[in-house]
């Protein structure tokens, strides 16, 4: 079995079919239908879905279902079994705490829970994990504030960075300039998805502010210096070419950018954003971009080995990955 690395990976888009019955009920969550079959529809995308309001209503079900500490504990958990039988030995799971306090919980106790789904998963199967804590756009700024108090307080813990995520178009990346410079006063790192619905002045805006790395980024292609600037730098892109394709950012996947920010020699890594939204798996990601696009299998390599760059990882964590992706 090949290895891979996912580092952007949505654990409301994630959640395994499999454990909907079981989080249903730990959570006391009525369900819309009885039967696993009927409740694929208001889990899975369409592959041809019409919009991305159709698209985002997928996300109802997921986080609703995610408002216990045992569900949060159980999700986490069932995504790394899910994904170490893929063949994924690296993962980076992201998810907004502050999404998950319908139900009363404080952003501490939605992190201690998944970090409990973390690092049972780590310890029982052959794959290695860090969560992600997203703040939202559009949010309650005091929300996003608490996010990266959170985000600090489990550093290093099982945590290795802050996100913003959510609507870019409705939401600029530069009206979150305050988040991010007291985000910079706690020593929290962080990566922002930018240049996914909006254009490349907003991937200039998150790098201004200091991410590490971009979520998406690919209108990046549009910027000859942008481009120049990502590859100079070596700041790593998390590409996500089905879910770009399903929300309608790109008309089809052979238009995608992907090829272009890999020739323009830009730090491309594969993900899948959400797995079982878009009804992918990073193995899948990997075999589409090389059968659309051509790649050879030392691209495909490099794309992988810029996935273990761009981890937030130690180098000799990083050296071990990097191993068992060459062996």
């Amino acid at each position: 079995m090949k290895h891979y690395i996912d580092l952007h990976l949505h654990l409301d888009g994630s959640l395994p079919l499999n454990s909907i019955l079981r989080l249903a009920e730990l959570g006391e969550v009525a369900l819309p239908a009885d039967t696993m079959e009927e409740l694929v529809p208001h889990l899975v995308a369409d592959p041809d879905c019409k919009d991305l309001a159709e698209f985002l209503n997928k996300f109802d079900l997921p986080i609703a279902l995610l408002q216990t500490e045992a569900c949060l504990e159980l999700a986490v958990y069932e995504l790394l079994r899910t994904i170490s039988a893929q063949g994924v030995i690296y993962a980076e799971i992201r998810y907004a705490p502050g999404a998950h306090c319908r139900r009363g919980l404080t952003q501490t106790q939605v992190m201690e829970a998944a970090l409990r789904g973390l690092h049972r998963g780590i310890a029982e199967f052959p794959i290695k994990s860090q969560l992600i804590a997203c703040c939202m756009r559009g949010a309650d700024p005091e929300v996003n504030r608490e996010t990266a108090r959170v985000t600090q307080k489990f550093l290093g813990k099982g945590v290795c960075c802050m996100d913003l995520a959510g609507a870019e178009s409705l939401f600029p990346t530069e009206d979150y300039a305050d988040l991010f410079a007291y985000a910079r006063t706690l020593d929290v790192p962080f990566i922002i998805h930018a240049g996914e619905a909006a254009g490349p002045a907003s991937v200039w805006t998150a790098l201004k502010f200091g991410a590490k790395r971009i979520g998406h980024g690919i209108y990046s292609v549009k910027d000859k210096t942008l481009l120049e600037h990502l590859r100079e730098h070596h700041i790593p892109l998390e590409v996500c070419v089905t879910s770009n394709v399903q929300i309608k950012e790109i008309a089809c996947v052979k238009d995608h950018p992907v090829a272009q920010l890999i020739e323009a020699g830009v730090p491309v890594t594969l993900n899948t954003d959400n797995m079982t939204i878009s009804g992918t798996s990073v193995a899948g990601e990997f075999e589409l971009v090389q059968r659309t696009f051509g790649l050879s299998d030392a691209q495909m390599e490099r794309i992988l080995l810029n996935g273990v760059e761009a981890a937030f990882l130690t180098e000799k964590e990083k050296e071990k990955l990097s191993e068992q992706i060459l062996n």
